[in-house]
């Protein structure tokens, strides 16, 4: 059974078709994972074996493969807290359209993974749960906000997790964790049952070891919802039907100049990039150098306009409605400001305020309307690049996995790891981060490749071509 650890979905699925392990089996195999890494805090929640088993079909295309979920996307019957204290009482009446594809797809939903509080951070180290451990160092960060997502699955907890992107969420931690991480165009996935933080930037993305494992839960759950209005016409499809190993022919790849020759660049990332180029180079792919001169613009554009949207989104978490309540308020008043100020945590709080100035009169202009031109700029530049290449590749993340607390006292450089993965969350244009390598000191290094709209497929296509002659997705943590 200890082969299933790190085993894909497509591995596992091989067994159960063959009856050599049956779905009970899969499921207390994965909990005794998850109890025997519980020091790498990925998980709030895991749930009962009778209950797993009992809210999901037993045939679908995910049949007995088993997940988990991000604490912001709502399970019904369960607990969705957001790893904050403000919702660590709430329940959810409802399933989010995601989480009932993957019950109908017959995945096995093991529990609620930790996460930045809110979705607000880049570390995982926001969590009024504490801190998610990257399983390859456990003194360093797993990445964020969806720490727990990735470090399930990276631990070998499970085959595959949903996280959401804001700015970067999904294949940020990724690559700090040696997986493939996703981020599809904006609407590809209902947002219906995602708890929001920034509604124009969030999109449900998703995590696991291969990018065919990846294509098959996008298979799952994408696809127009009427729940949510901003879900594309498109219907549901199988994303891995064209997954052979072979690029398009002709096909171009836009490297943007200022991503690798930038400063802040750590020089183990660059050369890994470098190298996993040349390797598609080879494969019959053309590198076409390209500028984009918006790049510089993207992470201070994110910072305002996610954190204008986020005071908006969180207005709603005042104690009367929604999750716990101050208990010894005088008035109204005093229990708006109590709830608010003991039960969200500092970086909540801080984006918040963030948010109210760049909208408040005698600022929008200079800070919102000035962020909301950058973002049409930078669309409108994506758009410009797409007419050349077909796909662009540039670094995920600037830095290896960082120790935990490294940046407590310098906020801009934590601010800054969503600098390469911000630009695509504002265009909502689709994203995959892969596997490209390690540094000496054994930490994962991950390329992001990004496409125009609705271009998932032919994503999957090219980061697949790699994946089939490297190795990088087949190694994992010794624990």
């Amino acid at each position: 059974m200890n082969k299933l650890a790190f085993c894909t979905i497509k591995e596992l699925r091989r067994l159960l078709d063959t009856q050599e392990v049956s779905r009970q089996e899969v499921v207390d195999y994965f909990l005794g994972q998850a109890e025997k890494h519980k020091n790498i805090n990925a998980t709030i929640e895991v749930f009962s074996k009778d209950s797993i088993l009992k809210e999901t079909q037993e045939s679908g295309i995910l049949s007995g493969i088993p997940g988990y979920i991000k604490d912001n996307i709502v399970q019904k019957g369960r607990n969705a807290s957001c790893a904050s204290k403000m919702l660590q009482n709430f329940n959810s009446p409802y399933d989010a359209t995601a989480t009932s594809r993957l019950k109908e797809a017959g995945a096995l939903l093991l529990g609620r993974a930790n996460m930045d509080e809110f979705a607000m951070g880049s570390s995982g180290e926001t969590s009024a749960y504490g801190v998610a451990k990257n399983p390859w160092n456990t003194e360093c960060v797993a990445g964020g906000s969806s720490s727990g997502s990735i470090a399930s699955v990276a631990a070998g907890m499970a085959c595959w997790a949903l996280g959401s992107e804001t700015g970067g969420s999904v294949r940020l931690p990724a690559a700090l964790c040696g997986l493939v991480g996703f981020k599809p165009t904006y609407g590809a996935i209902s947002r219906y049952g995602l708890i929001a933080y920034g509604s124009s930037l969030d999109q449900i993305g998703i995590t696991a070891r291969t990018v065919y494992d990846t294509a098959l839960v996008f298979s799952a759950i994408a696809g127009n919802d009427p729940h949510d209005s901003s879900t594309l016409s498109r219907g549901m499809y199988d994303y891995t039907k064209n997954l052979d190993g072979s690029l398009k022919k002709g096909l171009r790849i836009g490297v943007i100049k200022e991503a690798l020759n930038g400063q802040g660049l750590h020089p183990e990332i660059k050369k890994a990039t470098e190298d996993a180029l040349k390797k598609y180079e080879e494969l019959g792919a053309t590198l076409v150098p390209l500028s984009m001169k918006t790049l510089e613009y993207g992470a201070a554009c994110y910072f305002i306009v996610s954190r204008a949207e986020a005071a908006s989104n969180l207005a709603r978490f005042d104690g009367v409605r929604y999750g716990t309540r101050t208990k010894d308020a005088k008035n109204l008043i005093d229990m708006y400001e109590k709830t608010r100020q003991e039960l969200f945590g500092q970086e909540v709080k801080a984006r918040i305020l963030i948010g109210n100035y760049v909208l408040s009169v005698g600022h929008a202009d200079e800070f919102y309307t000035n962020a909301q031109k950058i973002r049409a700029a930078i669309r409108q530049e994506f758009m410009e690049v797409f007419k050349e290449v077909d796909v662009v590749a540039l670094p995920t993340h600037s830095v290896p996995a960082f120790k935990i607390g490294e940046f407590d006292n310098d906020k801009l450089a934590m601010d800054l790891q969503d600098y390469f993965t911000a630009p695509m969350n504002l265009a909502g244009i689709p994203a995959i981060s892969i596997p490209v390598g390690q540094t000496e000191d054994k930490k994962p290094i991950g390329m992001q490749l990004a496409g125009p709209h609705c271009s998932e497929e032919l994503l999957f296509q090219v980061a697949h071509a790699y994946e089939q002659v490297t190795s990088w997705h087949t190694l994992h943590p010794e624990i």
